[in-house]
């Protein structure tokens, strides 16, 4: 059985714990859809939390903070796709190409890539004409065209489509993809 071991340490040298310079924050690998997604997210969660206020403090909801919040979540979720279009985290599954052999992977690899750009160019195409289609509606609750959200969800594909040629382009510039070697993708943290 294994015993836990804690080293002792004195109230002075955990008050000079907190003198030790903070770490610098890194914010350079965010991109500008990415901030637009965060400041999309906090309207959402100010509708939120508004709704919850509004429903169980004042019993008197607000009716429009809920379709305001749907929507920005649409947007949330289709533009926080193009980060994980970027950095290649989307689900994926990798245990074939450890068992093929290398120029049969690195086909596959390139396949993968070239099917995703074609299925993000479609989506793109589809989405395009859907906002045609609907763009006279209005939101329900709050007299704004509903298109406003079409247009994100149309701008999130298109970025997903500029982000997947990027990856395509780094992964031949690099030789092989996340695909074929997902230990040289993998942060170390400190």
């Amino acid at each position: 059985m294994s015993q836990e071991i804690h080293t002792p340490i004195t109230a002075e040298e955990l008050a000079h714990s907190f003198e030790d310079a903070a770490p610098t924050a890194d914010v350079s690998h965010y991109a500008v859809e990415d901030w637009a997604t965060l400041a999309i997210f906090w309207v959402m969660t100010a509708c939120v939390f508004l709704q919850f206020f509004t429903r169980y403090v004042l019993n008197d909801s607000y009716a429009w903070t809920e379709e305001i919040a749907t929507n920005c979540l649409i947007a949330v979720v289709f533009l926080g796709s193009v980060m994980c279009v970027r950095v290649s985290r989307h689900i994926q599954v990798d245990v074939l190409y450890h068992y093929l052999p290398q120029r049969i992977a690195r086909a596959l690899a390139i396949f993968v890539d070239l099917v995703r750009i074609g299925f993000f160019a479609y989506a793109c195409w589809l989405m395009w004409r859907y906002v045609a289609i609907v763009a006279d509606e209005r939101m329900v609750t709050v007299d704004l065209p509903r298109n406003i959200v079409f247009y994100s969800v149309l701008a999130g594909f298109v970025l997903m489509l500029g982000r997947s040629i990027q990856v395509f382009v780094a992964n031949q510039r690099r030789g092989y993809s996340v695909l074929e070697k997902p230990e040289e993708f993998q942060k170390v943290e400190d």
